[in-house]
């Protein structure tokens, strides 16, 4: 599910293929490896520990080659083990002809492992991937790119590969369905990758593989046929990827240098946004806003509490009725389809399997109208959708988002005007105001994180507990959703979110003084609903932390504890507000000394089901 390199050249490629590794690793990884074509043999490294480590094993054997492949695996089938680690070999290490690595899950792998079983494979590992490498090698017919083109008939489920084989020197061969693969192009030499990020500062000439898409990668061609075994041309692109944005400078972690990047990319996110207009979103977005009269929202994780966040802002301002669904759900259930739906699907990679399944989903029903907020101009979601507004949060590091989550709503709040305009629910006054609250975000929210040192002593609290109770109302109940998955994410803590409203309902039971109870008080017109709900906590000796509004009346006392924010924000208040619980969860983390920015069993990219 992590990150595939491969290259063929004329030079040694293995400080090409671990400096793209390290340019992965923060997709978040269990085991890595390298396989090279040395002197007529398949020679390979492996480690279930990190790229720096592999690194230094490739040097203690003096591996060098100039075709290979390598990857960092995120575990599906089988534990985080060498023996499961990627590249795998076919037909052992010691004869092997084909090493072959492999992102995505093979849904019919049981039925190809007994097949294989019987024709005298032995298996070395629990994973899918194995079975590929072992089809290629039952299947060569002394033309790997063919053999490959056959191979894939036989797989279901989403997969990007490569491989090369023993006999081709200077040949990879390479095949997407379902999961992201590129190809980089060089002078006398290519490359493949998950992600043009690995190949920084190695190329900038892009191709995207589309869906079905295999290649062949030699020396001085790449040659591409579709799923139909027909030779296509896919677009060059020049792809700058931007290197020094992960690059760490003064900060401890990833994840706080994210976070403290916000009044930035918030900023760089609503560059040129100078009035609201539905061409922010693309040619002949006033047309298809005008023909919509529902929104039907997919995304998941932390991208769905943003959804759910703008379902709050559309329907009050724009008043138009949303739907917000997560996306692994929705495309595996029976709903009621409209022709006039707008589909809005939010994925911060753009790669995101389930979202990409579940938008193809929708466009099968007859809901052409589509839409994504998405931070990655090339990702495949773009490509998918009509219409598009690209964020600039930039390279997001941590595997926890941060910077990309509050760029989503500044781009879901532009969306929300835009569609109140057509809609005649905008007055100009009205655009004007919102326009300057916007404008202020990245000040507002530097003042936010000015509170740090405040939070920092909470963080040291709640590195003692086990488990945590977060609550909101209105459109900061998604907030609170988004404070209480950040925090178990990092430092796994168990940490859930309610409506304040239904804390009679059940959650109440669970309040001691052992269970801190993280509350979201913005002076809105929910306000006095949420201190009665507050009151409720302190009855039954629950500890509150209470992150308010400077003009919100909350007191601390005995078991409430509070922290101002600088300033009620209107309708913008879940943008301040979230800061505030991302510090909390950051450094409640580093105080129970986690690994912050690779959380255990985590991948940035979830480009699997």
């Amino acid at each position: 599910m992590c990150g595939i390199v491969g290259a063929v050249a004329q030079r040694n490629i293995t400080p090409i293929l671990l400096e793209g590794l390290k340019r992965l690793e923060y997709r978040g990884y269990d085991s890595c490896g390298v396989a090279l074509h040395v002197d007529g043999q398949l020679q390979r490294s492996r480690s279930t520990s990190r790229v720096a480590d592999l690194e230094h094993q490739i040097d203690e054997a003096h591996l060098k080659g100039f075709t290979g492949i390598a990857h960092t695996r995120w575990a599906t089938h089988g534990a985080p083990a060498s023996h499961n680690a990627h590249p795998h070999f076919s037909p052992s290490a010691d004869a092997a002809r084909v090493a072959l690595v492999h992102n995505g899950i093979i849904e019919n792998h049981d039925e190809l492992r007994a097949e294989l079983t019987a024709l005298g494979y032995v298996f070395q590992s629990q994973t899918d991937t194995e079975v590929i490498a072992h089809l290629v090698d039952h299947m060569y017919n002394g033309d790997l790119f063919d053999t490959v083109q056959q191979a894939v008939k036989r797989l279901t489920g989403a997969y990007a590969i490569a491989v090369f084989h023993r006999e081709e020197p200077h040949r990879v061969v390479a095949a997407r369905q379902g999961s992201p693969l590129i190809v980089g192009l060089g002078q006398g030499e290519n490359f493949v990758a998950s992600d043009a990020m690995a190949l920084a500062g190695t190329t900038d000439q892009i191709i995207y593989l589309e869906e079905g898409d295999v290649v062949d990668l030699q020396l001085g061609r790449v040659w591409i046929v579709d799923s139909h075994g027909k030779q296509v041309q896919r677009d060059v692109k020049t792809v700058q990827a931007h290197t020094g944005a992960a690059e760490l400078g003064p900060y401890r972690h990833y994840m706080q240098k994210e976070i403290f990047e916000q009044p930035r990319v918030i900023g760089d996110t609503l560059e040129g946004v100078t009035g609201i207009m539905p061409e922010l979103f693309g040619d002949g977005a006033y047309n298809v806003f005008k023909q919509i009269d529902r929104l039907l929202i997919l995304a998941c994780g932390t991208s769905y509490y943003s959804g759910l966040t703008a379902k709050y802002w559309i329907e009050s301002v724009a008043k138009i009725p949303v739907n917000v669904e997560i996306a692994s759900e929705y495309r595996y259930r029976d709903s009621v389809p409209h022709p006039n739906t707008l589909v809005v699907t939010i994925s911060q990679s753009g790669e995101t399997a389930d979202t990409l399944a579940a938008l193809k989903h929708a466009r099968s029903l007859g809901m052409e109208h589509t839409l994504t907020i998405c931070n990655v101009a090339t990702s495949a979601m773009v490509r998918e959708c009509k219409l598009a507004y690209i964020t600039r949060a930039g390279v997001e590091v941590g595997v926890a988002s941060t910077k990309a989550f509050t760029t989503q709503l500044a781009g879901l709040f532009l969306l929300t005007l835009a569609l109140a305009q057509v809609n005649g629910c905008l007055s100009d006054a009205e655009e004007a105001e919102h326009l300057k609250a916007m404008r202020h975000l990245p000040v507002a929210i530097a003042a936010v994180l000015a509170l740090e040192p405040q939070i920092i002593a909470w963080a040291e609290d709640f590195a003692r507990k086990e488990n945590a109770l977060f609550l909101g109302r209105g459109m900061h109940y998604p907030i609170a959703l988004e404070g209480a998955l950040k925090l178990k994410e990092i430092s796994y803590i168990h940490a859930e979110a309610y409506p304040a409203g239904e804390l009679k309902h059940g959650p109440l039971a669970l309040v001691t003084e052992e269970m801190p109870v993280v509350t979201v008080a913005p002076n809105d017109a929910l306000i006095e609903k949420l201190k009665s709900n507050m009151q409720e906590v302190r009855a039954r000796g629950g500890q509150l932390y209470v992150f308010a509004d400077v003009d919100s009346r909350i007191t601390s006392g005995e078991g409430v504890h509070v922290i101002r924010l600088p300033e009620h924000y209107g309708l913008l208040s879940p943008i301040l507000h979230v800061v505030s619980l991302q510090l909390l969860a950051y450094h409640a983390a580093v105080a129970r000394g986690t690994d912050v920015d690779k959380p255990r069993n985590l991948a940035k990219s979830v480009t699997v089901e």
